[in-house]
């Protein structure tokens, strides 16, 4: 690809009056001996290597590299550098040499991705061209939610999803792990919710579930390409896999059925039911405790059946649960309706309400995390006539996911009170891993650069050119995708 076709679109980008970079037999990869930044430097080898097809050796810092190297270098912290300053990072790109320098491990991955996005391969050589690169993300949570509830999709099908995430420079997977369907966590203290309740799927279809090793696994491979994993478990709605384990969560003490229709708002908790909080407390402490980030998603949405005071209650209850766990708490936008602690992150999802909650909770502390249904909601069809998705949110094209802003979609919420930016994908009518990346890509590369890029540094026209050369990337990794008539691909079906 050439530099033009980068994605995100960089802050600063100077193409160099230099020859490019050609990775050689003797191109090695420098990092100082800390085990992260070894990690990062494996992580690069390998990548690089797979690239030219021959191994290439990771080296300490230490006397000056040989020609041909590319060298790592975590710098210190950025001082005022806005809410994503320790995800800046600098790429020089020269004849003999290539420098990536960031104050953090994110901030490197970053830096390497930038550079495979500008790599190509001429005749069996690996080339970059020369360039300097001065970056910084405009927001500090750049996300992507998988609904793994309606259907299950194992550790390799997301470290796969988690790879795509890291070119794009997405930085939070969230896990909507819980829902009528299905409950796809191990929960140590409620065992029977894996037991019993995580073996269905929509339509019938099989399910699965992730043991704490699975989990830590993920969260470990996912962190190693600066990305951190926030669990959703959905209370106090979407319970009916939760209901059907235990039945002394329903008024009558006897569980449900198992479900694996797409209907929603017919299942709840009850906060004044005795097992109630403790089922919460376990839960939640559970989930915390195989948590490494700092954020647990309690859900809260389409709650159709329960009166606003008692789910004012749940959603104290369950925030306090997960506060006394040592987490911050995320829900979705129906808890602005309830008075919140500040910091609490308030997903909004539906533009079809009345603002004024989310103008009070933003005055009041909340931080909004934008995922609009119409924007960024990668399960709605591209067309009437497509045959995945649904459209409830309307049809979303490549240029409805790239043609917003996130800080102006709320009127009366003031910019710094935008957290960030989330796309999401719910997999009712998605089966397969090609369903799934075939809704993703390629609406998933545009909602990153509305995450990462300011406004004015963001055109259409510029976008369009740019993604219509990766399709060569996703080809060569071998997955699905849309070939979107909004755009000239580069590459032949």
């Amino acid at each position: 690809m050439s530099p033009i076709a980068l994605i995100p679109r960089p802050q600063h980008l100077d193409e160099l009056d230099e020859p490019p970079f050609v990775l050689g037999e003797t191109s090695t990869v420098v990092v100082e001996p800390r085990p992260e930044l070894i990690q990062t430097g494996v992580l690069t080898a390998d990548l690089f290597g797979r690239l030219s097809g021959r191994a290439i050796e990771v080296r300490y810092a230490g006397a000056e590299p040989a020609p041909g190297a590319i060298v790592l270098t975590r710098t210190g912290p950025v001082a005022d550098g806005g809410p994503g300053a320790d995800e800046t990072y600098q790429v020089v790109v020269r004849a003999g040499r290539v420098e990536v320098r960031s104050p953090s491990v994110a901030g490197l991955v970053h830096g390497v991705v930038t550079l495979r996005q500008l790599a190509t391969v001429e005749e069996g050589s690996v080339r970059i061209p020369a360039v300097r690169i001065q970056d910084a993300p405009r927001f500090a949570w750049r996300g992507l939610s998988i609904d793994v509830a309606r259907h299950f999709f194992g550790v390799e099908d997301l470290k796969g999803v988690i790879g795509l995430m890291a070119h794009y420079k997405l930085n939070v997977l969230h896990l909507h792990l819980t829902d009528d369907q299905g409950w796809r966590l191990h929960v140590p203290s409620r065992p029977k919710l894996t037991e019993l309740s995580s073996d269905s799927a929509v339509g019938g279809d099989r399910g699965g579930f992730y043991t704490p090793g699975d989990f830590a696994a993920l969260t470990e491979y996912a962190a190693a390409r600066g990305i951190r994993v926030v669990p959703e478990i959905d209370v106090p709605g979407h319970v009916n896999a939760a209901l059907h384990a235990y039945g002394e969560l329903t008024p009558s003490g006897e569980p449900t059925d198992a479900y694996d229709g797409i209907e929603v708002g017919f299942s709840r908790l009850h906060a004044d039911l005795p097992a109630t909080q403790p089922f919460l407390e376990a839960v939640f402490t559970d989930v915390a405790a195989m948590t490494a980030g700092e954020h647990v998603h309690i859900g809260g949405d389409e709650v159709l059946t329960m009166e606003p005071e008692e789910y004012a209650r749940f959603v104290a209850l369950a925030s306090q649960v997960v506060r006394a766990a040592g987490k911050k708490v995320v829900g979705w936008q129906e808890i602005a309706q309830t008075p919140l602690e500040p910091g609490t992150v308030v997903q909004y999802w539906d533009t079809r309400v009345d603002p004024e909650p989310f103008v009070r909770a933003a005055r009041e502390g909340a931080l909004l995390l934008m995922s609009p249904g119409s924007k960024s909601y990668l399960d709605m069809k591209y067309d009437p006539t497509f045959p995945l998705g649904l459209e409830w949110a309307g049809h979303i094209e490549v240029r409805d996911s790239y043609d917003w802003e996130p800080t102006t979609l709320v009127e009366g919420v003031p910019a710094e009170s935008v957290v960030g930016v989330e796309a999401a994908v719910w997999t009712e009518t998605l089966r397969t891993v090609d369903d799934l990346t075939t809704m993703l890509l390629p609406r998933l590369a545009a909602v990153a650069e509305v995450a990462w890029t300011p406004p004015q540094a963001r055109d259409w026209a510029d976008f369009r050119t740019r993604v219509a050369q990766h399709g060569r990337f996703w080809d060569h990794l071998g997955v699905a995708w849309h070939r979107s008539p909004q755009v000239d691909w580069t590459t032949r079906p």
